[in-house]
């Protein structure tokens, strides 16, 4: 709803709150502070695309 002016005014705030409430968590990765946490990720990312995969292990049928 991109058009608030057709809302009752408390409608068109509860959109606004809902939508910030949405977006909190994207706001919240991207406070100060959060750069060791990213790099963290970066590092780990970096980590399990630098091991080479595990072989397949063979299941055995019985009978």
């Amino acid at each position: 709803m991109d058009d608030e002016g057709d809302l009752d005014p408390r409608e068109a705030a509860r959109v606004r709150h809902r939508d910030h409430d949405a977006e909190a968590e994207r706001r919240d990765l991207m406070r100060p502070g959060m750069g060791k946490v990213w790099k963290q990720i970066g590092d780990t990312w970096e980590r399990d695309a630098a091991r080479p995969p595990k072989p397949a292990r063979l299941k055995r049928v019985k009978g």
